[in-house]
C-alpha cells in the first residue's frame, strides 16, 4: 500500500510548477549586472594597457627629443665657433690682400726708381768711369747685371752655409756628449802614471833650439 501511494504521488509532484524561493528577479538583475561589469572591466583593462604602452612610447619619444635638443645646442655652438673662425679667416685674408697690393705697389715704385737711376745718373757715371779707366789703361767696370748676379750668388752661398751649419750642430752636440761620457768612463777606470814622463829632459834641452828656429822663420 505504501509503495502504491508513493508511486501515485510522484506523478502528481512532477506535474506541479516549480516555485522559486526568495526574490529571484533581483538575483537575475544582479547576475546581468555582474556579467556587464566583467565585460566593461575587461574593456577598461585593455584600454589601460593601451594607455600605458602609449605613455611608455611617449616617454621614449620625449627623451629622444631632449637628446636631439642637446645635440642641436652642441651643433649650434660648433656652428657659431666655425662662423667666428671663418670671419677671422676672411678678415686675415682681406688684410693679406691689402698688404699684397701695398707691397706690389712698393715693388712697382722701386722698379721704376731703379730703371730711372739706371737710365740716368748711373749710365752717365759709368760712362765717365769707363772713359777714364780706358785712358788709364784699366778694364771697364763690370756691368750692373754682373754685379747683381754676383750679389745673388753670394747671398745664396751664405744661405747654404747657414743651413749646413744648422744641420751639423745637432750631430756635433751628439758627438761631444758621446765623447764626454766616454772620457769620463775612461778617467774613472784608468789611473794616471806616476813619475816624470820619458824623454822630458831631452825635450827641455831641445826647446831653445826650436824657439830659435821659429824666430828665424818669422824673420825670414
Amino acid at each position: 500500500m505504501a509503495s502504491a501511494s508513493t508511486s501515485t504521488q510522484a506523478p502528481a509532484q512532477a506535474g506541479r510548477p516549480l516555485v522559486a524561493q526568495g526574490d529571484w528577479t533581483k538575483n537575475l538583475v544582479q547576475l546581468a549586472k555582474t556579467a556587464e561589469l566583467k565585460k566593461y572591466a575587461l574593456t577598461l583593462q585593455l584600454q589601460t594597457a593601451h594607455i600605458l604602452s602609449a605613455h611608455a612610447t611617449l616617454d621614449q619619444k620625449m627623451r629622444s627629443i631632449q637628446d636631439l635638443k642637446e645635440q642641436k645646442n652642441k651643433l649650434d655652438s660648433e656652428r657659431a665657433r666655425l662662423l667666428n673662425c671663418l670671419r677671422e679667416v676672411n678678415e686675415d685674408r682681406d688684410k693679406t690682400d691689402m698688404m699684397e697690393a701695398q707691397l706690389n705697389n712698393e715693388c712697382a715704385d722701386l722698379r721704376a726708381r731703379i730703371q730711372q737711376i739706371t737710365d740716368g745718373e748711373y749710365a752717365t757715371a759709368k760712362r765717365d768711369v769707363d772713359a777714364l779707366r780706358a785712358e788709364l789703361g784699366q778694364p771697364p767696370v763690370p756691368g750692373l747685371q754682373a754685379t747683381l748676379e754676383e750679389k745673388s750668388q753670394q747671398y745664396l752661398h751664405e744661405r747654404r752655409l747657414g743651413a749646413d751649419q744648422n744641420n751639423k750642430r745637432p750631430a756635433d752636440e751628439t758627438l761631444v756628449e758621446g765623447a764626454g761620457s766616454g772620457s769620463g768612463s775612461q778617467g774613472t777606470s784608468t789611473k794616471r802614471p806616476r813619475g816624470r814622463p820619458k824623454g822630458s829632459k831631452n825635450r827641455a834641452g831641445k826647446a831653445p833650439g826650436g824657439d830659435g828656429q821659429a824666430a828665424e822663420a818669422v824673420l825670414a
